[in-house]
Formats: C-alpha cells, sequence, structure tokens
C-alpha cells in the first residue's frame, strides 16, 4: 500500500512539474520578456495577464496548489534520494545531482519573488516595469535573480528528461539520448529568454 502511494506521489510530482508548473514557467518568461520591447510592451503584456477573467482561481489551482504540492515532495525527494550509479550513468548520475539542487534553489527563489510581486500586490503595489526595475536595480538582487532564473528553467528541462522516462515516453536509450540534448536545447532557449528579459529591466 504504502508503494502504491509512493508510486503515485512521484508520478503527480513528475507531472506538475511539466503540466502546469512548467508551462507557466515558460507563459511567464515570454512575459517577462516582452521588456525588451521597453517599458509600455511589457506593461501592457503584464496588464493582459492581470485581467484575465477567473484569474484567482486559475492562479490558486492551476499554480499555487501544484506548485505547493510540487515543492513539498520534492524536498522529500531531494533529502532521501540517493544518486544509483548502478541504473544510471555517470552524467546522469550529475544531473540527478543537481536537479535536487536546483530544486532548492528554485523553491528559495521562487518564495523570494512571490513575495516581492504577488504579495505586495495583495497590499496594493502595481506589478510594472517600474517595480521590476527598481528590485533589479540592486546588484545582488539581479544575481540572485539571474541564478534564481537559471535555476528554475533548468530544474525544469532536466525534469523533463525525467518526466519522459518515468511515464514511459523515451524507453529505448537512443531516445534518451536524444532527449538528452533536446532538453538541453530547452535550458538554453530559455535561459536566453530568461536573461535577456532580466537585463531590460536594468
Amino acid at each position: 500500500m504504502a508503494g502504491n502511494r509512493e508510486f503515485f506521489n512521484r508520478r503527480l510530482h513528475s507531472l506538475l512539474g511539466v503540466i502546469p508548473v512548467g508551462l507557466f514557467l515558460v507563459q511567464h518568461l515570454v512575459v517577462n520578456h516582452f521588456a525588451t520591447g521597453g517599458e509600455e510592451s511589457f506593461n501592457n503584456a503584464a496588464h493582459f495577464m492581470e485581467s484575465l477573467p477567473f484569474r484567482i482561481f486559475l492562479e490558486t489551482f492551476v499554480i499555487y496548489l501544484p506548485l505547493l504540492f510540487h515543492a513539498i515532495y520534492g524536498l522529500y525527494i531531494a533529502f532521501t534520494a540517493k544518486n544509483n550509479t548502478s541504473r544510471y550513468s555517470y552524467f546522469r548520475n550529475w544531473m540527478f545531482m543537481l536537479q535536487r539542487i536546483s530544486g532548492v534553489i528554485t523553491l528559495v527563489f521562487v518564495a523570494w519573488h512571490v513575495w516581492e510581486t504577488r504579495v505586495q500586490a495583495a497590499f496594493g503595489a502595481e506589478v510594472n516595469f517600474q517595480m521590476m526595475e527598481n528590485i533589479l536595480a540592486n546588484p545582488f538582487m539581479f544575481w540572485f535573480y539571474i541564478i534564481g532564473v537559471i535555476s528554475a528553467i533548468f530544474h525544469f528541462a532536466n525534469g523533463l528528461w525525467s518526466f519522459l522516462v518515468s511515464w514511459g515516453i523515451t524507453v529505448s536509450p537512443r531516445s534518451q539520448v536524444i532527449s538528452t540534448y533536446v532538453t538541453i536545447g530547452i535550458f538554453i532557449a530559455l535561459s536566453i529568454v530568461g536573461v535577456r528579459a532580466l537585463t531590460a529591466f536594468i
């Protein structure tokens, strides 16, 4: 019984990391990338997201609750899992370890980012270009955001590889090698988008 629960929780953790949390990450990066077009471009994109119907419902049940489960169970995995050198290659064991480290870094970053933006918005602040410009004007915060964003992207891209394996989509060694290159490409592409957006605010 406990084994079945563990299997279910791990599958759900994997699924939620891609859908909807991973998709939200991609969407969030794309919206932020509008900052490269200037202040008005970003504010229009942010305002559009803010004005979506049922926004509170969507944020709660499509973002925050799945993210909360993924984060809590992810911490459990991070502090209980051991590298499996007999089953996976040296490279994959490094990716396994980096997945756990990046998960913890991402959790700290996301918690702080939510505090600086969504929580402040609840107190009446406006989430706009100027808010992010003010935050990132501090060099420490700028590099904190750089590390946090890249960590989140790595965690998603590498987690996508694990998702494809655990859900039986990439079973053969060849398909897993191909998915490794694909997910590395996703990591590089999204990292460029994320870093460009951050530098646009300064």
